[in-house]
């Protein structure tokens, strides 16, 4: 964990100065910007392993940032909000975000959150590659309809076009696929895809699974209400 590279944008000079403090005390390298712009600039120019962002920035605000962000990169982004029922948070999930921590924080948890996220992109022990969420003998190719997932290279395509997924909703869907058919509670989604070991915000996995949809078919995962969502067989 010692060599991943943070970049935190917040404009809020006390907050920007403190949090770089505490991550760099936990091993982090941290570039730390105090708007949207420069932000996106050092983001173009370093390449960080994570990206912390306020979604109330000068310049450009946080959301802007991290679809700017998405659209060069699948980097894991985790958007900071002064409110949790703001619709900043959904706003910041549906541009590509994904996870959101609410101010005012504590470090520890932040660190917490950071440290899911990574282990969930692969960084937690140093590499890239993104493994199935689920432990067990399979992989290969699935098929369902028109798209097929391939468990062991980590590729889905619909129609036999390939789709490009984030690692977040590559993991959302070796979740579904590991088990077509099963209703699977946002809970238990949050859990295994979000390393939540505790209950969360259920709205991450509702814009998530939007996401996915809009990129695999809007039929294809199945809204079982009051219990949570299955994947079509």
């Amino acid at each position: 964990m010692a060599d991943t590279h943070v970049l935190f944008v917040e404009d809020d000079d006390v907050i920007r100065e403190a949090t770089q403090l505490a991550l760099e005390r936990d091993g982090f390298t941290v570039t730390a910007m105090p708007d949207g712009l420069s932000g996106l600039e050092a983001f173009r120019a370093q390449q960080p392993d994570i990206a912390l962002l306020d979604v109330m920035l000068p310049g450009m605000d946080g959301v802007s940032l991290c679809r700017r962000i998405r659209d060069e990169s699948t980097v894991p982004v985790i958007m900071l909000s002064a409110r949790a029922d703001s619709i900043d948070v959904v706003l910041g999930l549906e541009a590509g975000a994904d996870d959101y921590v609410t101010k005012p924080f504590d470090g520890s948890v932040l660190v917490a959150r950071i440290r899911a996220v990574l282990r969930r992109f692969g960084h937690a022990s140093g590499g890239g590659a993104l493994e199935p969420v689920q432990d067990g003998e399979g992989g290969g190719l699935l098929t369902f309809g028109e798209l097929e997932v391939d468990t062991e290279g980590m590729e889905v395509r619909r129609n036999g076009e390939p789709v490009a997924l984030t690692p977040t909703e590559m993991r959302l869907l070796l979740e579904f696929s590991s088990a077509p058919g099963t209703v699977l509670s946002r809970d238990k989604l949050l859990e295994r895809v979000w390393d939540y070991g505790w209950g969360g915000d259920t709205r991450v996995v509702d814009v998530h699974v939007q996401r996915l949809r809009t990129k695999i078919g809007q039929d294809r995962i199945e809204t079982v209400r009051g219990f949570g969502y299955k994947l079509k067989a």
